[in-house]
């Protein structure tokens, strides 16, 4: 049972995607007993002899630290200047930071070089682990008397599965009830998954626990048996962690319960699963190998095989994960911009480049003399740049599934959305600005030399930045979601008729229409006064620019007369409220559909595809066609032979059949019906009907209309005028026309036609 727990469990992290495989010596390699022996060299030793000097040194166990002295006559304090000395004339400050900057890159490669060569030199040395091995654990006092101390070992870590496994078994139900997501959304798989968390946590503790008790009792001396059951314990912990955490994020087996839908999820526990029985591995090798080892050698040795291991297999995973880890990243967004697609294909890369940077960084801590602080720095960051960004998406999932059901339960308004978007945005940052302040304060000490004091008062001057860059990021944030909330929908575009082309179901608001234009200044607003801002915190004078652009838009507004009449007209045509996007207008030479308002101009689509684009100031008169109702009058045609209150029955059926018909019925706000004669011709009684309806609708229910009271005037027996003309003449008309045309002979079939 507790083999299949710990196969079932899984991943930290986009992967915790390996980043406890320690770069540097575990902290019992880095902190002797005693102080370390310091060598100081001229640097013109020979290698064998500094060799030869750091083996004889270091035979106890003590660590030796190097310096390079220079010449040998440099050490005598009587020839150091008392004061000292200030730059030359030529020499300045920047240079010289630039100088101590290179030289402590230099510094930094000539550590990374001679730490890879010490290791490469120790591996051979690997093998003394052995027969340190041996003598550290025949000195033990543990299970001199009946049991052996292998058999005690044996016998607790048995013992501590045994609780594990039925501690899982016992609880099953319980947890198994509580891991079953009651939603798709993200909040209801998140508290799933930490219940299923709290399990494994809960199933660790209790195994370590056990552990703990029993070393107590059975293993009661401090020697070399207790320590390497507290070691095994302790790696065993950190592998089920390191699973525990896996499955919380992934759920393999369960992707209704995943939290981080990662592609080929199962794959990528398999390699977690991999690590998690590795790392616990190496770091047991390497901590009793400090422990019982006579010299610096074998433990280096060790490392160096350990860590180039642990390195590639890192490089491999993230190039395996390359393609999904940018799904990853671009998922949630349907049209990611070209910033987002960069991270995303340089995510991967990134990761493998920092594995790669962080082994050397171990590699050079272990040649320095304060390489346990950069040793610590190498670790943190490989934990930061691993957990901020899985906290980040958790984080800005939650907000949104809460977002959403707010948005379900109480109506998505453009202000409750663009408040939700601000507060994801704001919660996401201040959690990347914590991380990237937490690292810069790690390293500032250690690459630039900033002591506390002047970190600090960089710090303030450096939050006094942020806090205003942030505060306007929140700000365009919440702006552009409001924004595009309130913006109308794209309509689709086709051929329709003159009167209802752009004109759809609902015109879109007053202020909808003028948001396109509000949008751009307002926009263009925040981020300038924000830059300037900033620009002023950091110490830049910012009054020539002001004036500057003071200048410039007093010069624009005299050379763009023509611009400023267009951007007034459209300011007071938008005060009026004589056009929307979406309605029909006629300007008098152009007529379309509203399409787009910009500052200064508008565009109009013609029924016939044709954008038109209008300057605001060369818009004399307008007339819109699609404001609140329109009226239809049309005429039909009936012979004089019709019985006109049949018709008038007739039609007004038709329009309360119209009016209950659920597809045009709601278009109408009057009711079809007769308005009476209109005019009578010589051939016809001319009847006017008429209707009120949506602007939008009117030339739709036209043609039903027509189509409906035909069909209904000839159900009715109601005749509809026609077009022949009857000849009648006088007295004997009638015989004389029927002689003459008896008289005229038939066409012949061979004769030609007349033309």
């Amino acid at each position: 049972m507790v083999s299949g727990f710990f196969g079932r469990g899984l991943i930290a992290a986009v992967g915790a995607w390996g980043l406890v495989l320690a770069a540097a010596p575990p902290s019992g390699a880095q902190s002797p007993a005693q102080p370390p022996v310091v060598l100081t060299l001229t640097g013109e030793e020979a290698p064998e002899t500094v060799n030869r000097m750091v083996e004889a040194l270091s035979r106890e166990g003590r660590q030796v630290e190097i310096r390079i002295g220079g010449a040998p006559g440099a050490a005598n304090p009587a020839a150091a200047p008392s004061k000292p000395q200030p730059p030359s004339k030529g020499e300045t400050q920047t240079d010289t930071a630039a100088l101590s900057s290179t030289a402590q890159v230099e510094a930094f490669v000539d550590h990374l070089v001679e730490g890879v060569d010490y290791g490469v030199a120790s591996v051979p040395r690997i093998g003394d682990l052995a027969n340190d091995w041996r003598r550290a654990w025949q000195a033990r006092r543990n299970g001199l008397t009946a049991l052996s101390a292998e058999m005690r070992l044996a016998l607790i870590l048995a013992l501590a599965l045994a609780a594990a496994g039925l501690f899982r078994r016992a609880s099953a139900g319980f947890f198994a009830a509580r891991m079953r997501p009651q939603g798709p959304e993200f909040t209801p798989r998140l508290i799933a998954s930490s219940w299923g968390l709290l399990q494994d946590v809960a199933t660790v503790a209790l195994a370590l626990v056990i552990a703990r008790l029993a070393r107590n009792a059975w293993l009661p001396e401090p020697d070399i048996a207790a320590a390497t059951l507290t070691t095994v314990a302790n790696g065993a912990a950190i592998g089920a962690l390191h699973l525990a955490v896996g499955r919380f994020l992934l759920s393999p087996g369960v992707p209704e319960r995943r939290i981080m839908p990662l592609p080929r999820a199962e794959r990528h526990f398999g390699f977690l699963v991999f690590y998690s029985v590795v790392t616990p591995l190496i770091i047991v090798a390497l901590l009793l190998a400090g422990r019982v080892g006579s010299g610096p050698q074998p433990l280096a040795g060790l490392l160096m095989v350990t860590g180039l291991i642990g390195v590639a297999f890192k490089l491999w995973w993230f190039h395996d994960m390359r393609g999904d880890l940018a799904v990853l990243i671009l998922k949630g967004s349907p049209d990611p911009g070209p910033w987002r697609r960069l991270i995303a294909r340089s995510a991967s890369w990134f990761y493998m480049a920092t594995a790669v940077a962080l082994w050397g960084v171990g590699r050079a801590a272990a040649m320095m003399s304060g390489g346990g602080r950069w040793a610590e720095a190498a670790a943190l960051t490989q934990t930061a740049i691993v957990i901020i960004p899985i906290l980040a998406v958790g984080i800005g999932s939650w907000l949104d599934c809460r977002a959403a059901r707010h948005a379900m339960a109480d109506g998505a308004t453009p202000l409750s959305l663009a408040t939700g978007a601000a507060l994801r945005a704001a919660a996401v940052g201040i959690l990347w600005a914590a991380g990237f302040f937490v690292l810069a304060r790690l390293w500032a000490g250690l690459l630039v030399g900033m002591s506390t004091t002047q970190f600090t008062a960089f710090s303030r001057q450096a939050a006094g930045v942020a806090v205003f860059a942030f505060a306007g990021w929140v700000a365009l944030v919440f702006l552009r979601v409001f924004f595009d909330a309130c913006a109308p929908k794209p309509r689709a575009s086709g051929h329709a008729d003159e009167e209802e082309e752009g004109a759809g179901d609902s015109v879109p608001s007053r202020l909808a229409t003028v948001l396109p234009v509000l949008r751009g200044v307002v926009l263009g607003a925040v981020l300038g006064l924000t830059i300037l801002i900033v620009l002023s915190r950091m110490g830049v004078d910012i009054g020539p620019l002001l004036a500057g652009f003071g200048i410039l838009g007093l010069a624009i507004s005299f050379g763009s007369q023509a611009l400023v009449r267009d951007i007034v007209s459209g300011v007071f045509f938008m005060l009026e409220d004589a056009f929307r996007v979406g309605e029909y207008v006629d300007t008098g030479r152009l007529k379309g559909t509203v399409e787009r308002i910009s500052l200064r101009s508008m565009q109009l689509r013609h029924q016939s595809g044709q954008i038109h684009t209008i300057p605001f100031g060369q818009i004399q008169q307008l007339t819109n066609a699609s404001r609140d109702w329109a009226t239809i009058k049309f005429n039909v045609r009936l012979d004089h032979s019709a019985d006109i209150e049949q018709a008038r029955k007739t039609i007004k059926k038709v329009g309360l059949a119209l009016l209950e018909d659920p597809e045009f019925g709601p278009h109408f706000i009057a009711q079809l019906k007769m308005q009476g004669v209109a005019d009578i011709t010589d051939s016809a009684v001319v009847i006017r009907l008429k209707f009120t309806a949506k602007p939008a609708q009117a030339s739709t229910l036209q043609r039903e209309a027509l189509k409906r009271v035909y069909r209904a005037l000839n159900e009715a027996k109601v005749p509809f005028a026609s077009n022949l003309v009857t000849v009648r003449g006088g007295e004997g008309g009638s015989a004389s026309g029927a002689a003459a045309i008896a008289a005229v002979p038939p066409p012949s079939p061979l004769a030609p036609a007349a033309g």
